[in-house]
C-alpha cells in the first residue's frame, strides 16, 4: 500500500468515499474486522481507505494493519458530541490533543509524553480548511469507552476545562502513532450535542451529512497532495 491512509470510522462516509474515488478493495488475511480499499487521489501513490470502525480496540486494529502495510502518515475521520454550546450539528473539529478513558492506550507506553495528534499535519489541515472556506474549531477532546457512562459529573467536568468534544477512538489512535512513529491527524464532525446534560442527536440533519463529506473531501485532497 502507499504510504499515505485514511480511517473512515463512520460506515456512510466510506461508502461514499470509497464511490467517489472508485476505490478497489483490497483483500487481506484476518477475519473481516477491517475492510481496505486501493484509490488514486492525485499523481502520487495510491491512497489507502479504511473502515469503518467503532471504539479505540477496533480503530487500533485497523491502524496497526495499516502501519504494517507501510502507512506513514494516517488521517481519520469520524464523528464527536459537542460539550461547548458554540460547536453546531456539521461543525468540523481538529482534535490536538485527547484525553483518555479507554483501555487500549495503556498497551502503547509513550512515556510520559502527552497524547495529541501530529502537529505539522495539523497545520496542512488548517490551512486547507481556511482555504475551502470551512469553519473549524481545535483543541482537546474526551476519549471513553463507555458510550452510556458519559456521566454528569464528568459531561459538566470537561466541558468547564475546555474540552471540545467527546468521542470514542482518539486517544488511542494517538497514543499507537506515537508509539509507532508514524504521523496521524484527524477530523471530526459534530454529529450530537450533551452541553446542556441533555442529550440531542443531530444524525438525521442535513447539516452533518454535508459537513461529513465535505471532510473526506478535504482529507483525500490533503492526503493525496503529499
Amino acid at each position: 500500500m502507499g504510504p499515505d491512509a485514511l480511517m473512515v470510522l463512520i460506515p456512510s462516509v466510506l461508502d461514499y468515499l470509497v464511490r467517489l474515488t472508485e476505490g478497489e478493495r483490497v483483500q487481506t488475511n484476518g477475519n473481516g474486522w477491517v475492510r481496505l480499499y486501493r484509490a488514486t487521489v492525485g499523481s502520487r501513490s495510491p491512497l489507502t481507505l479504511s473502515g469503518p470502525f467503532l471504539g479505540a480496540p477496533h480503530a487500533v486494529i485497523g491502524m496497526e494493519k495499516l502501519i504494517v502495510l507501510g502507512a506513514k502518515r494516517i488521517w481519520v475521520l469520524g464523528w464527536c458530541g459537542a460539550l461547548q454550546a458554540d460547536l453546531k450539528i456539521g461543525q468540523l473539529l481538529i482534535p490536538t490533543g485527547a484525553i483518555s478513558e479507554e483501555g487500549t492506550s495503556a498497551h502503547y507506553p509513550i512515556s510520559g509524553r502527552p497524547i495529541e495528534s501530529t502537529a505539522t499535519l495539523n497545520l496542512m489541515l488548517e490551512e486547507t480548511l481556511k482555504q475551502r472556506q470551512l469553519p473549524f474549531s481545535k483543541g482537546r477532546v474526551w476519549t471513553t469507552d463507555a458510550l452510556y457512562r458519559e456521566t454528569p459529573e464528568k459531561v459538566k467536568a470537561h466541558k468547564k476545562s475546555g474540552v471540545l468534544a467527546v468521542e470514542m477512538e482518539m486517544s488511542a489512535l494517538m497514543t499507537v502513532a506515537i508509539f509507532r512513529s508514524i504521523a496521524m491527524a484527524g477530523l471530526l464532525v459534530v454529529s450530537d450535542q450533551l452541553v446542556d446534560l441533555t442529550w440531542r442527536p443531530g444524525f438525521s440533519k442535513p447539516a452533518l451529512r454535508k459537513h461529513s463529506r465535505d471532510a473526506g473531501e478535504v482529507l483525500l485532497r490533503l492526503a493525496g497532495s503529499l
